[in-house]
């Protein structure tokens, strides 16, 4: 076995990659809530990530090849950060992940409401999920017309809000 891992276990390696407590976090927040600046991140995180942690992990995800890293042809400061196809394979996983939190965890219902989306709109929605990242992220082009799955997460979302918000 390669000296770099602990075993050849897919579990083990997968786990060697994403197993810290921020680095699906961070893949959540650039996949479900769009945010590909280091400042979005960072200001937007529901569980607030220190500066240094969610630098040190961008690092990690773009070392890893989950995440990419490209100037920000708007701003010279900025860097704008996309999934790579090994991070949009991840939706599967993260919703089951919803899934699973939303059975055995006390999750609160705007957090939850994407999750049980998913959950609901099983294999088909996460694929149209994953070609519709594959179109914002890498370049490839959908049909016209496709709707948004993000969209309808988002509008699901701020629909809760909103409901909680009046009531």
């Amino acid at each position: 076995m390669n000296e770099l891992h602990r075993s050849g276990c897919p579990i083990n390696l997968t786990l060697e990659v994403l197993g810290d407590r921020w680095s699906l976090i961070v893949i959540r927040d650039i996949m479900f809530g769009n945010r590909r600046h280091f400042r979005e991140l960072l200001q937007n995180s529901v569980e607030g990530i220190a500066s240094n942690i969610l630098a040190d992990r961008l690092r990690r995800l773009v070392d890893k090849g989950l995440l990419t890293k490209e100037d920000d042809p708007s701003h010279k400061q900025k860097s704008v950060y996309s999934l790579t196809e090994m991070s949009i394979d991840l939706v599967p996983l993260l919703a089951q992940m919803g899934a699973w939190g939303r059975k055995h965890m006390p999750v609160s219902e705007e957090l939850a409401i994407r999750a049980e989306l998913l959950e609901n709109g099983g294999a088909q929605l996460w694929n149209d999920f994953m070609d519709e990242l594959r179109a914002k992220h890498l370049g490839m082009e959908l049909p016209p017309g496709t709707p948004s799955v993000l969209g309808r997460l988002t509008e699901a979302y701020l629909e809760v809000i909103a409901r909680k918000k009046s009531a």
